[in-house]
Order: C-alpha cells, then structure tokens, then sequence
C-alpha cells in the first residue's frame, strides 16, 4: 500500500509540478522586466528547486559519443549487443584505425542495487580510452512484467556468466561494489566446472566480500535485523499501470531515502548552495548540482528475491567468505579460482563497504598464484571516489588498465616489471 500512495502522491503533484515549470519559465524569461532582479531570480531559483525536489528522474543517457585514445578523438556507438528480461549488455564500439592494436577486453559489471547503469558513466569514460569495454545495463524490475519470472541472486550469476560465453576468451571482469560477490561466485563456478571460457582477470571494487570486517552503518543495519524485517517493511508490489504491476520489489524510492538519510547535512547544504547559485547567476556551479543530482535521483527497483537472497547471503549469513555459499544445489569454492588474476580496490574513506571487506578476496582465493594478485588502497576517497572523479582516472583506471594488459592470456607468459607508485599496495 505504501507504494501505491507513493504513486498517488507523485500523480496527485503533477498539476502543481506543471504549473511551477510554466510560473519559472515566466519569471526568468529575458522579456520580463523582473527576471534580471534579485527578487526576480531568487522566485525562479525557489521554484526550480522546488520542481526539482519533486519529480521523478527518469533513466540517464550515457551521452558518450567520442573518446581520446593515444591523443586522438574517435567515436564511439553505443549498441545493445546481448539482452536479457533483466538486463542488456551495452558495448561502446570504438572506431578505431586498422592500425591500432588489440586492446583488452573489459566486462563492467554494474551494480544492480538501486541505481541505473549510467552512475558508472565515469567509469566508462575513463576505461574507453585503453579498453573495449562493455556493461550490464540492468532493467528497473518496475518495467519487467511478471509473466517474464522471477529473477534472483542465483539467476543473476547465470547473467553474468551467460555474457562472459558471450564475449568469449580473455575477458577481463570489473565488478563495482554489490557485483563483487555474485562476479567472484561466477568465476568460482566456471572454474570449478573447467570451463574454456573462464575470463583472464577480474578486479573487484569496493565491495562487500566479507561485511564482518570494519562494518559500516549499512552492514551493521542488515546485521542487526532478521530477514523477516525486510520482506515485511521494504518489500512491496509495483502498482497497476505499470509494466512489472504486481511484481514483488524492494523500491528504488526506499534505497535512496536510505542513502540519502545517511548524509541528510550535505544534500541540504548542496540544494542551499544550488539555489544561491541561481540567485547569483552561477549557472556553471548550479549546472554541475544539476548533473549530479539527475544521476543521483533517478533510482530504480530491485526484485523481492534478488534483494533479500543478497541481505541473506552476503549481510547477515556472510556466506561466502565463509565459504558456505550456494549456487543452485552446488557450493561455491573460491579454491577452485586458480587461473583468473585478482585485483582488489578499496577506499580509504569508504563508508558503505569498509576497508578490508574488498580484500577479503584475497584470502579467501587461496589458490591464485601469488604473481596473479595484487590489492590497492587508494587515499582519500570514500565510496563513490573508488570508482568515479579524478582520482579515479588519474589513479586507479590506469591500474586496472595495466593490470587486464598484464594478465592478458597471450602475454601471461611474457616477464613483467610491476611498479606501483602511490597509495598502499600489497
């Protein structure tokens, strides 16, 4: 029900949604006298904040139609190359010259925990530039009617593994956060059953490996609830006349008014600084709160198995590390990855998987050979920093980069000088 008044409420503002944009549009307008005034500019900030404050985002746009590779711009076209009920896999097919070499072949594993593909647009971006690289483009279970079934970690797994057949041999991984279990899991099942296709490397980032190490407010909330707790608060049915109408879900809604009450001084503090923007007529600053926010706001929903199988095995059983996960009727045995190269990234400042729990892959893949393994720190970044902003392309994606380059299957066996500079490494 609580979603279904959720709806009513967003459709019962409509109106007065429209008429804020048209009363806006009036006071900004270059022809009226007032738009130029203090008092004119700070109505029509009040009034975009409020719009904004109120609607819905929809799915972002990549919006990533060139990239520089070797200091030279090449385009880039954004196809749809597998699909799945659930998911798409998206490549950004680069036009490079004949003449270019091979670059490795990079699988992104987007998390699928309440935002769309596009928050690792960053990501993207920077890996274009030495990799071909291609992402899973989750589908907002809203939008999934229920005659297409059920869709749960297990299942999820099967995704990940099904792409990876697909793109075929030397396929490098790169899970951001929740993907890091089920991506160490499908690795783990492919070696366990030899297969041909196993991928060459997977780096994993700031993920919840093991959640018992440096428990963040997020880890200690799923810990301190059974899982009855959430199928009876979080999990609701998407209402009618939507496309997935009846499905279970856990509402994207719900995740960003958790995430968002995690940090509730800085979105106010931000929204202030936004509308002071506007008032100043600092549409560069205000442009870049717009940005960000667009990319924030627009959440999308979880199916109900998905969501609770995920707190179960990974938050309150902590099944994997150990070593007591399930994949269909077989056990998941991280000691069967012998021939995938791990890399594992964290945070110094994370707040959603503490530092440790990433690395906890280390320990638990027993029988990677030491040459094949390598753990980075990076300093002064927090959770969202491990994957996107400066740092991050000045500092990690070119590891990642040297790291699928180096355990490539054709030059494994070639002598390698690893140098890590910055940061803590091991």
């Amino acid at each position: 029900m609580f979603y279904q008044l959720y709806e009513l409420n967003h459709a019962a503002m409509a109106p007065l949604r429209a008429s804020t944009e048209a009363l806006r549009f009036f006071c900004s307008n270059p022809m009226n006298p007032m738009a130029n005034t203090e008092f004119g500019r700070s109505y029509a900030a009040g009034l975009e904040v409020f719009e904004r404050m109120t609607r819905r985002y929809g799915k972002p746009e990549f919006g990533l139609p060139t990239t520089e590779v070797n200091g030279h711009t090449v385009a880039v076209t954004e196809r749809v190359v597998w699909s799945k009920p659930f998911c798409n896999l998206l490549h950004f097919e680069r036009a490079l010259p004949k003449s270019h070499g091979e670059d490795p072949k990079i699988l992104v594993v987007a998390p699928m925990s309440g935002h769309y593909a596009t928050l690792l647009r960053g990501t993207v971006e920077a890996l274009m530039k030495g990799a071909d690289v291609y992402i899973t483009d989750w589908i907002d279970a809203r939008n999934v009617p229920v005659t297409e079934g059920l869709f749960d970690l297990d299942d999820y797994i099967d995704y990940v593994i099904d792409m990876i057949h697909y793109l075929g041999p030397n396929t490098h991984l790169v899970a951001v956060c929740q993907p890091s279990v089920p991506v160490l899991a499908a690795v783990a099942v492919m070696e366990a059953a030899e297969d041909p296709l196993v991928p060459a490397s997977m780096t994993l980032m700031g993920g919840p490996i093991d959640t018992r190490i440096n428990p963040t407010a997020v880890n200690q909330l799923a810990q301190d609830r059974p899982l009855k707790w959430f199928k009876d608060n979080v999990v609701m049915t998407v209402p009618w006349p939507q496309a997935g109408f009846m499905r279970p879900v856990y509402p994207g809604f719900l995740q960003l008014s958790g995430f968002m009450s995690m940090n509730l001084d800085r979105h106010v503090v931000a929204h202030k600084e936004f509308f002071q923007h506007l008032v100043k007529n600092d549409g560069e600053s205000a442009e870049k709160h717009r940005d960000f926010y667009d990319e924030y706001l627009a959440v999308m929903d979880l199916t109900a198995e998905f969501y609770l199988q995920t707190v179960d095995t990974v938050f309150i059983k902590h099944s994997l590390p150990k070593g007591e996960m399930m994949h269909r009727a077989a056990l998941v045995d991280t000691k069967a990855i012998k021939n995938v190269a791990l890399l594992t990234i964290e945070g110094e400042n994370d707040d959603i998987s503490g530092v440790g729990q990433t690395k906890a892959a280390q320990t638990i893949c027993t029988n990677i050979p030491e040459a094949m393994r390598l753990h980075y720190v990076q300093p002064d970044v927090g959770h969202y920093g491990v994957f996107n902003g400066s740092r991050f392309r000045k500092e990690i994606a070119p590891r990642i980069l040297a790291f699928a380059r180096e355990h490539s299957r054709v030059a494994r066996n070639a002598p390698v000088t690893r140098v890590i500079k910055g940061g803590k490494s091991s």
